[in-house]
């Protein structure tokens, strides 16, 4: 790289953060990372109108617990400072005016009723309506390209609302180059002159964006698919200013489960999934949004899968930690095509990160999820984990794979008793319960080894002792290793389960 590597992610507080916009922020770390620069979190907050109180906090904790750091941002470094847009708004006027002085720019003063009016008209005859190069200069538009300077100053300073314009050139071919997708051309005619900055004293997105990258020395700007026909005007802004422009690139789309259309916020909720990082509650309706860390996933698991949502490091590993990601990632790797999102491969790699997890952490926070563990000892509740976490995708699997462990079961699995309970299994279940009674040093070693010898010289079915033995434990057919479970439960338990059954089933 031929200067420090500086890129960033500039969110909008207008709601809670899209996972497809954690995946922006994620390929913009690992970059960052990769080439040792800077990541940077800006907050383009310059429309009020969609501006939601907590968004901003929401965004921040959602980095955090991705495990994203930030460089630089709001309160964090703030080298090139604000890093709100609301709080940079003098910076922009100098920089349209830049533009209205060079002749890349000019005010309009149309309403909006008038365009409005003037649409619809187009609409009725089949066509559409670009406020561009063969209208602007002649029809109803008025703007400054029109008027004298004198009519645009008298319109100005009786405080007339207007906007400026890009001035987008006549037959023109743009040649852009995006690190993805490669090289493209663009005919300027079909450009439409976009608005920059408007009489409330707010740039658009457009303006705001390219002199904050300019100023904040933005080397490369990797962004979504959806800004792609923003390009061709961010480009000839560049121009316009003659400042050197970053490197673009721009990601896939990610894809609904069906591969059918881009994967919205509203998907999660219809589809049963999150598509948030954190929970999100509607401050107007109160309606809750699902988010991946409620829901049970680690941070490390959906860090991973979303690496792969339009990147692939071309072998065959999947399982990635963030120091692995940020050694081989690569935007020659990032693919043009959208990603499908695949909510069974996201569960599939959380049920990896379970098994790395620590069982004293799993322990507590079962337990705190838990009400009947309320009184149960943390140490033995780790114990169990430990027995049961590699059948569990999340926390809130635990309680079914273990209930066991922490109450005598009160129903029989219909299914288990016709298969596990036959006309002899009385007798052999009360001798199981003296083979076991008579174990002194109860360890898992010593009752494997006094019930197994005890089959063998008796010359009995394993199965037969065996599955109505778990069924009194267990009350089914399931649980792991019979012999941790008499263990764990202890002796006097483990006979009286086998005792009740004996009694229940006669």
């Amino acid at each position: 790289m031929s200067k420090p590597v500086r890129v960033r992610f500039a969110p909008s507080p207008t709601g809670p953060l899209h996972i497809g916009g954690v995946r922006t922020a994620l390929f913009n770390y690992l970059f960052a990372k990769k080439h040792n620069g800077t990541f940077i979190l800006r907050i383009e907050d310059t429309d009020q109108n969609r501006f939601v109180e907590g968004a901003e906090t929401y965004i921040e904790e959602s980095l955090k617990w991705c495990g994203i750091v930030v460089d630089e941002g709001v309160n964090t470094n703030e080298k090139f400072g604000p890093y709100r847009q609301s709080e940079r708004q003098a910076i922009y006027k100098k920089y349209a005016d830049r533009l209205l002085a060079s002749g890349h720019a000019y005010y309009a003063f149309d309403t909006a009723e008038d365009l409005d009016a003037i649409r619809k008209e187009h609409e009725a005859e089949g066509k559409t309506f670009i406020y561009n190069w063969h209208n602007r200069e002649k029809g109803r538009l008025v703007n400054s390209l029109v008027l004298s300077a004198e009519e645009t100053q008298a319109k100005l300073d009786a405080g007339d609302d207007y906007v400026i314009r890009f001035l987008s050139p006549e037959n023109e071919t743009l040649h852009l180059v995006d690190s993805i997708r490669g090289y493209m051309t663009i005919d300027t005619n079909i450009l439409d002159d976009k608005v920059l900055f408007k009489s409330d004293g707010l740039p658009t997105y457009h303006l705001a964006n390219i002199v904050d990258d300019h100023l904040m020395e933005i080397s490369h700007v990797i962004r979504g698919e959806e800004w792609l026909p923003s390009l061709a005007l961010h480009y000839q802004l560049y121009d316009a200013f003659g400042w050197e422009k970053p490197e673009f690139a721009h990601l896939p789309l990610i894809l609904k489960p069906t591969g059918k259309g881009k994967l919205s916020k509203r998907d999660g909720d219809k589809l049963g999934f999150p598509v948030f990082p954190l929970a999100y509650k509607d401050h107007q309706t109160g309606a809750i949004s699902r988010g991946y860390r409620e829901d049970g996933y680690f941070p490390e698991a959906v860090v991973n899968f979303l690496a792969f949502l339009g990147w692939n490091p071309g072998t065959e590993q999947e399982i990635f930690s963030m120091d692995e990601l940020i050694a081989a990632f690569d935007l020659k790797r990032v693919n043009k095509a959208g990603a499908r999102f695949d909510p069974d491969k996201t569960k599939w790699f959380n049920h990896h990160y379970m098994q790395e997890q620590f069982n004293d952490d799993l322990a507590v926070t079962f337990k705190q999820i838990q009400p009947e563990l309320a009184e149960i000892d943390v140490n033995y509740i780790e114990l169990v984990v430990a027995l049961i976490k590699e059948r569990a995708t999340f926390v809130t699997d635990f309680w079914p794979l273990s209930h066991f462990f922490f109450q005598t079961p009160t129903d029989l699995d219909e299914k288990a008793v016709k298969k596990a309970w036959k006309d002899d299994s009385p007798e052999i279940m009360t001798q199981v319960v003296s083979v076991i009674d008579s174990v002194n040093d109860y360890t898992v070693e010593n009752l494997q080894t006094e019930l197994k010898g005890w089959i063998t010289k008796n010359n009995i079915g394993f199965g037969k002792v065996m599955m109505p033995l778990r069924l009194a434990l267990v009350g089914a057919l399931q649980g792991p290793d019979v012999f941790d479970i008499m263990y764990l439960i202890g002796k006097d338990e483990t006979k009286r389960r086998i005792e009740n059954l004996v009694n229940t089933l006669g």
